[in-house]
């Protein structure tokens, strides 16, 4: 298989198993600190209640960012060719993500940072690094 081919599959397959495990642990979030009331189908109940929650509350969407990008960033970076860049463009698709999400349902500004600053391309920057160990193509 040509390489650009190669690393385009493993860069939506990475995305798509980090996109699940993203969600799932959010959803585990919502299981283990419920919010009365709030319809988590809903964009518009989700950006009302968000500012308001404190911090326990952001321990999963964080969570979420982080594990995801780094899963899907290492399943990207075992299956690419080149690795590293593999592992990074899922990071920077997780972070542009990140970007509309934090736009979209604003939290506050503490959560924002480190959100965008920790949970996207150095986790992606570590996925890759570990699937570097995996050196056959």
């Amino acid at each position: 298989m040509k390489p650009v081919f190669k690393n385009l599959i493993a860069i939506i397959v990475g995305w798509i198993i980090g996109s699940f495990i993203n969600t799932a642990l959010i959803e585990l979030g919502h299981v283990i600190f419920p919010v009365e009331g709030l319809d988590t189908q809903n964009m518009d109940s989700l950006a009302a209640i968000f500012p308001t929650l404190s911090a326990q509350y952001y321990i999963f969407p964080f969570l979420g960012h982080a594990l995801g990008t780094l899963v899907g960033a290492l399943i990207a970076g075992v299956i690419a060719f080149h690795k590293m860049r593999s592992a990074l463009i899922v990071g920077i698709i997780f972070f542009i993500g990140g970007i509309v999400v934090n736009y979209l349902i604003t939290g506050p500004v503490w959560f924002i940072a480190v959100d965008l600053i920790f949970a996207y391309i150095p986790m992606a920057w570590i996925g890759g690094k570990i699937a570097m160990v995996f050196k056959k193509n």
